[in-house]
């Protein structure tokens, strides 16, 4: 395969060439018409090509006029890897019912990392379902730590992960949307999962730039039909398999939600209903859902569902998480008084003093609404789109001042402080919560999985938390296809919740790692599938449009039902070696206990015994400093530093309470986990998005290589362990070790890993790069030399 055709010479050969011009060496020309794939020099000519023999960057888009070769190099000496043609062509690898639909050879992969303009030629195409670049066929072949998608490869970028689309036209980038009058000399393509690529189309006809710019243009930037998605045509024509009978609970069945109001002890005071079963009574509700028991089938046709307490979880204690959409806003006062009564029977199923208890929560009140969201996460993902080591150093300087203007950790915090404040009402004060949005599949979605989350162990276990997404995402009604935008009809309903929901999800992970079956790599690649149209998961808006599609994509009753892939079943993307690597190793599992040992459900555990089970007296102080004190530190420090002050107290006082006391006490991991919410606590989960910033690597560092060290030490341990237990034969051959993937040697990883090995990357520079320009726009020779007092040395 093709690499760089340009090869550094040694220092010591230039002195002994006197006659030397240029510090580089120009390899043979390659042939006229090399295969795809396959390298092309950078500053010869290319025989039947439109494009002339520049060198890289030189400039100029289809149709330039060939100028010389010019470049000469004055840097230091550094070793390129060269690799030789090999004169295979590499095949497009194409899923059932993808189409090729355009291609354009002579394409150069820019290496994003050093800015030096090296890359790889080859060919790049468009499908149906992706846009794929058929290079070197594998850059890394003996890297131990690649982390392989079956589906998705290095070079692919799905149509739906299409971000932004940008053009260089003589050093200047313009967005590329529409009908097109000047084709780039580079194209630039952002990603959903924030990773950055580069394809200079400098060398190719311009025909098939033409065609390649304006396919890609159409097919992820112009709005699509519903029918249209590749989930439709890859369900067609995929060969259908026998389903594979996947632990995770998907809740399609009443069954499914008996058993959960069973586990959850909640079946005395709810019960599960089937009379949504053909969607007669509202769209936007799953078929089978739980109510409280009182609730009539005449109070759910009355206003089609709204206005009725929806059942999420209980609590040991039997005080009962809810959620309920709200009711159509009616002008007749009629109607707004039958409305308040039908509401006020409602509450009464759940508010029954002295014996019961409700608290009603708007969350539209308390928290960001979808546009902030959305304004505030496009701001933070800005920061991790890096075109080259320079924009990075660039953004090193302020680092901390741009994160904190995006304000997206500062919505993440108060998204985990809203749990807390519910939890705080369902546990230490035993009271039924109801939740309250126009949709209840928004917000909701967010807030009563993060309570579960923190309440419920079995929400931290990798089945548990699939089942948990299945239940309030899915089943919930979540618009995935409108708030992932995967038809690009309109920006206005797009909003990144469900990654707001990971990545709270990551912030109590990277706390109490122990307690979760599951690792960041896990959430990474669950956050990556959201892209993936061969998974109907996250594609379509509610259970009654993914239930009435059938054949071709058409929302009817007849035809053929298509049978869609779970994004759950992890062997379709990664192969069992890849999947260990989704487990944590370091699970703190529960033991099980024998019947005798069970303790009595009527006590609560010790950390809960206390906590008040009233309202008492708030605390006299807030915070790190008393009351008296709060102005002066807002006077000294200003908003900035004292919002990480004060961030967590934020709580209502009650809640504060519950909060400290929580955290006085030793973390039980099968309890309830609160998170830590004060100060740098909340943090950037730099997996995510960092992993495709060499220059933010950390060799030897990271989750993955500590765990590494913490597994090297167990292993010890259990050697230690068998040799004294030798004699017994007690150690079984099944738990003398299959090989770990996380087993590997700490020095050969970084904090990509699993995305990408330990990588060469730039240095940060001595100095600031914004002070660096100055320095270099300045005559330093004719600037006077400042006095500088020494002291009397």
């Amino acid at each position: 395969m093709g690499g760089i055709n340009y090869v550094r010479r040694s220092r010591a050969a230039l002195e002994n060439d006197e006659d030397a011009e240029s510090s580089w060496e120009q390899l043979p020309t390659p042939p006229q018409s090399p295969p795809a794939g396959t390298g092309r020099s950078p500053g010869s000519a290319a025989a039947g090509s439109s494009r002339g023999p520049d060198m890289l960057g030189a400039g100029g888009g289809a149709g330039a006029r060939p100028v010389k070769p010019s470049f000469v190099s004055y840097i230091s000496p550094e070793e390129i890897y060269v690799r030789e043609a090999t004169g295979r062509e590499v095949e497009p690898n194409l899923l059932p019912g993808e189409l090729l639909l355009c291609e354009a050879n002579k394409v150069l992969k820019y290496t994003q990392n050093d800015g030096s303009n090296r890359g790889t030629y080859g060919k790049l195409i468009c499908t149906n379902f992706k846009i794929s670049f058929l290079g070197e066929e594998s850059a890394l072949e003996d890297d131990e730590s690649q982390f392989n998608n079956k589906i998705i490869g290095e070079n692919d970028i799905t149509l739906q992960c299409v971000d932004q689309l940008y053009g260089a036209y003589d050093d200047k980038k313009k967005p590329l949307n529409g009908q097109l009058r000047r084709y780039p000399e580079t194209m630039i393509i952002y990603c959903k999962d924030l990773r950055v690529f580069h394809f200079c189309l400098h060398y190719t006809k311009e025909e098939e730039v033409k065609r390649i710019v304006s396919g890609i243009v159409h097919q992820a930037q112009t709005p699509k039909l519903f029918k249209r998605l590749f989930l439709f045509s890859y369900a067609t024509a995929a060969p259908s398999k026998a389903e594979k009978k996947d632990q995770t609970v998907m809740f399609d069945s009443i069954k499914d939600w008996r058993q959960e109001l069973e586990r959850t002890k909640g079946n005395l005071k709810f019960k599960a209903v089937s009379d949504n079963e053909n969607y007669s009574v509202s769209k936007k509700l799953p078929a089978y859902f739980v109510v409280p028991m009182s609730v009539s089938e005449e109070d759910l046709l009355e206003y089609q569902g709204r206005g009725i307490p929806i059942w999420c979880w209980s609590c040991h204690n039997a005080a009962a998480l809810l959620k309920m959409y709200t009711l159509p806003k009616e002008q007749d006062d009629n109607a707004l008084q039958t409305q308040k009564s039908f509401l006020e029977d409602m509450y009464k199923t759940l508010d029954n003093p002295p014996y019961e208890a409700m608290k009603v929560d708007v969350l539209s009140s308390s928290l960001p609404s979808l546009q902030e969201i959305q304004i505030a996460y496009t701001r933070f993902k800005q920061l991790f789109l890096i075109d080259n080591s320079t924009d990075f150093w660039d953004t090193d300087v302020k680092w901390f001042s741009l994160l904190e203007s995006t304000n997206w950790l500062e919505i993440v915090r108060r998204f985990l402080g809203k749990a807390v404040e519910i939890i705080d009402l369902l546990e230490a004060e035993n009271t039924n919560v109801l939740l309250i949005e126009e949709n209840a599949s928004d917000l909701c979605c967010v807030i009563s999985c993060l309570v579960q989350v923190m309440m419920d162990a079995h929400c931290r276990t990798k089945l548990g938390f699939q089942s948990l997404i299945q239940k309030e995402w899915i089943m919930g009604g979540h618009a995935f296809l409108d708030r992932c935008n995967h038809l690009r009809q309109t920006d206005r309903e797009e909003a990144p919740l469900f990654l707001l929901f990971l990545d709270c999800v990551w912030q109590l992970v990277q706390q109490y790692s122990p307690a979760f079956e599951f690792t960041e790599t896990y959430l990474t690649v669950l956050s990556d599938s959201l892209y993936i149209p061969i998974f109907s998961t996250f594609f379509f808006n509610s259970p009654h449009q993914r239930d009435t599609t059938t054949y071709g994509g058409t929302l009817n009753t007849e035809g053929i039902k298509l049978s869609y892939l779970q994004v759950w079943d992890w062997s379709v993307q990664f192969e069992p070696e890849a999947q260990a690597l989704l487990n944590n190793p370091l699970y703190a599992e529960k033991p099980k206990q024998e019947k005798s040992q069970k303790k009595p459900t009527g006590f609560k555990h010790q950390r809960q015994l206390s906590l008040p089970l009233t309202q008492t007296k708030p605390s006299p102080k807030r915070g790190f400093f008393k009351e008296e004190t709060d102005q002066l530190i807002k006077n000294l420090l200003g908003k900035r530093i004292c919002r990480l002050i004060t961030s967590a107290d934020e709580l209502h006082n009650t809640s504060r309470e519950f909060y400290e006391s929580w955290h006085s006490k030793p973390a039980d991991l099968h309890g309830i986990l609160l998170p830590r919410l004060d100060g740098p606590e909340i943090k950037v989960w730099a997996q995510r998005y960092l992993r495709w910033i060499p220059e933010a690597q950390l060799p030897s560092g990271g989750t993955v290589a500590t765990a590494t060290k913490v597994l090297n030490v167990m292993e010890d341990v259990q050697g230690l362990q068998k040799q004294m237990e030798e004699h017994s034969q007690i150690i079984s051959e099944e738990g003398a070790a299959a090989e770990s993937p996380f087993q590997r040697n700490p020095a050969r990883l970084s904090s990509l890993f699993p995305f990408a090995g330990l990588q060469r990357h730039s240095l940060k520079p001595v100095l600031p790069t914004s002070t660096r320009k100055d320095l270099e726009d300045e005559d330093l020779a004719r600037r006077d030399d400042e006095y500088v007092d020494l002291g009397g040395v």
